[in-house]
């Protein structure tokens, strides 16, 4: 029987073979391993030959063919169920195979597809890599593009003339706003054609004669304008600081003159320069001889000095001009110092008016008022002349100088023509600080101008003031004890006179001193 199931499991087993061919069972096929297994059952003897419970075995006196009998049926005891084991499951191991099989197919397909995957990998690698190279190459350009762009835009519109400038330019009046801020786009046209025709630019070549043109109408339109408002200073009883007011808003039109057509430029300076200059003159010289009808009657003479008696009286054919009733108020201060404290910068004497009301001044009032009118319109005119024709420095005193020049002399030979013949002393010392504090004031409005006039007015004041002061001393020197009347217990008239000038100069000279005076006192 067991012979009979031997063949049963060969035929099984050739079956299986032939349903599944080139089977590989691997270490699983003991059929051909024969040798092998031999070998290694030698091997095996030998190693339990070895052992030591066959040692003792064998000691022991123990049949050895009995016991490798026993051993080799046990064996081929193991060895049936081996096979029976082999037979049970050789169908599972023919479903194994073929799952093996399926899937070894199935791993080959997705090798198929990986290795397909790969390569579309790299090739979308590689279509990457040339897109980030074009993505580079046309971000390039696109920056070019627009850099270039830029320029050209801006070029363009530096260059291009527009319908609506031609048409401002050509109709709108000065005196609006288009009209500026045309002229200021074509004062960059211009100056952008300029600089272009240096860089031999061909484009300019379009657009060249219609600038000139331009051009031409424009520096046409802003001097007929800016003449005319010059021409309204010329107005009878005009008040031409409303005419230069208005110059001051088109101050930009001179600097359109200056930068694109300078002979007409010159020529607007060189009228208004005549028209203010004869203006000024006409008015100070008008204002000045007004003012001085204004001054008292009575003033001092060369003969009423500290020195000369209270009783001397004019002969038969002496002056009839009035006298002073007494040589005291000659040396008082009196309320006079107020021309340098509240009055210094009220307004100015109006002649006409004050002729009408009969009202009478002194010398240094009308010199007060004459001055601070000067100052006044000087720091004005400066400072316009300064804004308007855009000066500064020597050019500015120079243009200001054009203007105010034979105004300036005529109050100075003015000044020199009368200071010679006064001696007041107190008046002529209240006119000096009445300058300091003007020059001050100047200063305060950063007007320079003045600063030479009042230096030269200076100049004239200071050497009477001395020369009175000589007179006084000599006068004193002179008299003579015998005349001068009895003695009394009362301080004497020509003490009083001394005490009221050196307290009167002294008082004046002591919110601003000055070294001269002190030196002179001393003397």
């Amino acid at each position: 029987s067991h012979r009979t199931k031997m063949a049963e499991a060969l035929d099984a087993t050739e079956a299986i073979d032939e349903e599944i061919p080139e089977l590989n069972l691997g270490v699983l096929d003991l059929t051909s391993q024969d040798d092998y297994i031999l070998d290694e059952a030698a091997g095996h003897i030998r190693e339990n030959l070895e052992d030591e419970l066959v040692q003792e075995a064998l000691q022991k006196g123990v049949d050895l063919r009995q016991y490798s009998r026993q051993i080799e049926a046990d064996l081929r005891e193991v060895e049936n169920q081996s096979i029976e084991d082999y037979i049970k499951e050789s169908q599972h191991i023919a479903r194994l195979h073929r799952q093996i099989q399926s899937c070894d197919t199935i791993l080959e397909r997705m090798e198929q597809m990986l290795s397909s995957f790969q390569a579309d990998l790299g090739s979308i690698s590689s279509e990457i890599q040339t897109l980030q190279e074009q993505s580079w190459s046309m971000n390039v350009k696109l920056k070019n593009r627009q850099a270039v762009r830029g320029e050209l835009s801006q070029f363009v519109d530096d260059i291009v003339v527009t319908e609506g400038m031609v048409k401002h330019i050509l109709d709108t009046p000065t005196s609006e706003q288009q009209f500026m801020e045309q002229l200021h786009e074509l004062d960059h046209k211009l100056n952008f054609a300029k600089l272009q025709q240096f860089k031999d630019t061909a484009a300019i070549a379009d657009v060249k004669d219609v600038l000139e043109r331009l051009k031409i109408k424009a520096v046409t339109k802003v001097r007929d304008s800016l003449m005319a408002l010059i021409a309204q200073f010329r107005k009878p009883m005009a008040n031409y600081h409303v005419p230069q007011n208005s110059m001051l808003k088109f101050r930009y039109f001179n600097e359109f003159l200056m930068a694109h057509h300078r002979p007409t430029a010159a020529e607007l300076k060189d009228e208004y320069v005549d028209t203010m200059s004869k203006i000024l003159y006409s008015y100070f010289k008008t204002y000045q001889s007004r003012l001085m009808k204004l001054q008292y009657e009575v003033v001092a003479e060369k003969d009423d000095l500290m020195g000369i008696e209270d009783t001397a009286k004019r002969g038969f054919f002496s002056s009839s001009k009035p006298s002073l009733k007494s040589r005291s108020t000659i040396f008082t201060l009196g309320d006079r110092a107020c021309v340098l404290t509240t009055e210094l910068e009220d307004p100015v004497i109006v002649p006409h008016a004050a002729a009408k009301s009969l009202k009478k001044f002194s010398f240094e009032s009308l010199y007060r008022s004459l001055n601070y009118t000067l100052l006044d319109n000087a720091c004005r005119e400066y400072l316009f002349v300064v804004d308007f024709f855009a000066v500064s420095g020597d050019d500015a005193l120079a243009l200001f100088n054009a203007i105010f020049g034979r105004t300036l002399q005529i109050l100075q030979k003015h000044m020199e023509s009368y200071v010679c013949t006064c001696y007041d002393a107190i008046g002529v010392f209240l006119c000096i600080h009445i300058n300091d504090r003007f020059r001050k004031i100047v200063h305060r409005r950063s007007v320079p101008a003045l600063d030479r006039y009042f230096e030269k007015i200076d100049s004239l004041l200071w050497p009477q003031f001395d020369r009175i002061l000589d007179l006084n001393v000599v006068s004193i020197r002179d008299c003579d004890p015998s005349k001068l009347g009895n003695i009394d217990v009362m301080p004497h008239y020509i003490t009083r006179r001394y005490a009221e000038f050196s307290a009167a100069i002294v008082g004046i000279n002591e919110a601003n001193p000055d070294d001269r005076v002190g030196c002179i006192h001393h003397t």
